[in-house]
């Protein structure tokens, strides 16, 4: 499969076209990094609060312990020390909880900021990509099989090829190519061959240049 064309124009633009969409997918996965990063920060808040009741359950919790040793009234001091404790560690999970919602915000705002710019793009760039290289490697094929395959590119070009280059050709062209002269199925056949950026075989009995 033929990936970039043999004429140096129009390589250069597909080069460009590459080194573009990469360097956009790179852009945006920046861009969400810092995203995700920026957004991670909303979640520093429920880290205290996890650490203010993970604190507050764990001393209400020893002194709980403590009270409960008191000779009589021990159970009645343990009772709302032990509330409290649990208090604190409802509170504590809450913060938890917080940090679990921020970081799934952040991770599936950082996956649409990749996802939509760089899928909008590569929708449009990859199908006309892989639409080159299967034009190209067909043409590529129909160029190196001789006179028959420049008559079918040169039948292609008659049929899609712009009006403008086609009233560029020397006069009588068509009729020539209809008589089957040479010299215009190479001319067309090289209308086909230039927009896929390909180069037309050297003529029987003529060699290419290196």
């Amino acid at each position: 499969m033929r990936l970039y064309a043999e004429r140096p124009d129009t390589r250069l633009a597909q080069v460009l076209a590459d080194l573009g969409m990469l360097a956009w997918t790179v852009l945006w996965v920046l861009v969400a990094r810092a995203v995700h990063g920026a957004v991670l920060t909303l979640a520093e808040p429920g880290e205290a609060v996890e650490s203010l009741g993970a604190s507050v359950a764990d001393s209400m919790g020893d002194a709980a312990d403590v009270a409960g040793d008191v000779p009589v009234v021990g159970d009645e001091l343990a009772g709302p020390l032990d509330a409290l404790g649990s208090a604190g560690a409802s509170v504590g999970g809450a913060g938890q909880a917080a940090q679990d919602g921020v970081a799934t915000l952040a991770f599936w705002l950082a996956v649409v900021l990749v996802v939509l710019p760089v899928g909008w793009l590569l929708l449009r760039w990859l199908p006309a990509r892989l639409g080159w290289s299967r034009e190209a490697t067909a043409a590529s094929r129909l160029l190196g099989s001789g006179a028959p395959g420049l008559d079918l590119l040169a039948t292609r070009a008659i049929a899609t090829a712009p009006l403008p280059r086609l009233a560029a050709l020397p006069p009588g062209t068509g009729a020539a190519w209809r008589a089957g002269d040479p010299a215009a199925t190479r001319l067309l056949a090289g209308l086909e061959a230039a927009r896929l950026g390909l180069h037309l075989p050297a003529p029987d009995g003529v060699t290419a240049p290196s």
